[in-house]
């Protein structure tokens, strides 16, 4: 089981993150960004622009934003350091907060997919010693380890009675 990763203390809020960062290009935070930065928000999951849609799709409020928006906003939204794309999975690409959460890797799984984030003040360690041996300087740093969770690596349960005669 995956513990869960502490909120990092923000200056900004997320909105307010995003109106700045729409500034400095000439554009403005409408009510519909302003909706999409909301729900992005609203929980800490990762997610795909599908499940996004269909989220705001289910919303009953009358607030309504189109698909490409939607799309658009995501570009921007990562542009802007809010998310970012954590892997492709199913041919989509799947997105996770990347402001006001701390620093965390993933363990993917090839094949169901499953997510696990996990802290290693070690990896960030040897990151920055190796950093430093080649006069670079890191500011983050991004690993994914694919292979197959606990679940996937289990031998299937036994094969129901009738099949056995067969």
């Amino acid at each position: 089981m995956q513990a869960a990763l502490a909120n990092v203390s923000v200056s900004v809020s997320p909105s307010e993150k995003y109106r700045e960062y729409l500034a400095t290009k000439g554009l403005r935070l409408t009510r519909e960004r302003s909706i999409i930065v909301e729900e992005v928000f609203a929980y800490h999951e990762h997610f795909d622009a599908e499940q996004l849609i269909s989220r705001l799709a289910q919303k009953t409020d009358g607030r309504r934003v189109s698909r490409s928006t939607i799309y658009r906003s995501l570009s921007q939204l990562e542009e802007a350091s809010l998310i970012r794309k954590v892997a492709r999975q199913e041919d989509r690409d799947v997105y996770e907060h990347d402001y006001g959460y701390p620093q965390h890797d993933h363990l993917i799984c090839r094949k169901c997919g499953s997510l696990t984030e996990f802290q290693a003040s070690i990896i960030s360690k040897a990151l920055e010693e190796i950093a430093s041996k080649h006069g670079f300087r890191m500011d983050g740093h991004r690993l994914e380890v694919t292979g197959l969770c606990d679940a996937c690596c289990r031998p299937p349960e036994s094969r129901p009675q009738k099949l056995n005669l067969l």
